[in-house]
């Protein structure tokens, strides 16, 4: 079992930034995954960013060069650095852990994301 601790969501302007957190702990897997999701009202959730245990990174066409993912295994937290937001962005994210190769995985909280002047 894992459990994921979400924060950093919040409003901000369009251009802005924020940065989200997501701290980990549990009983790990040695080759796994951590990354955000996001979902609005009536749309499926979405893959945002993510980063494995071995550093490989994959982001969403939407983001690109604009969201910057992260993470401190001595820390077992991944980071999500936000820039030059647009309100499109505007959802909730959500933080999630799984064994890498596997369908299943372990979800935050959730987190709100506003973009809006």
């Amino acid at each position: 079992q894992v459990e994921l601790v979400e924060s950093g969501g919040g409003l901000v302007q369009p251009g802005g930034s924020l940065r989200l957190s997501c701290a980990a702990s549990g009983r790990f897997f040695s080759v796994n995954a951590m990354g955000w999701y996001r979902q609005g009202p009536g749309k499926e959730r979405e893959l945002v960013a993510s980063v494995t245990s071995d550093g490989t990174m994959n982001y969403a066409a939407s983001v690109k060069g604009r969201f910057t993912i992260y993470r401190d295994n001595a820390k077992n937290t991944v980071y999500l650095q936000m820039n030059s937001l647009k309100p499109e962005d505007t959802d909730v994210y959500y933080c999630k852990y799984w064994p890498v190769g596997t369908s299943y995985g372990f979800w935050g909280q959730g987190t709100q994301v506003t973009v809006s002047s």
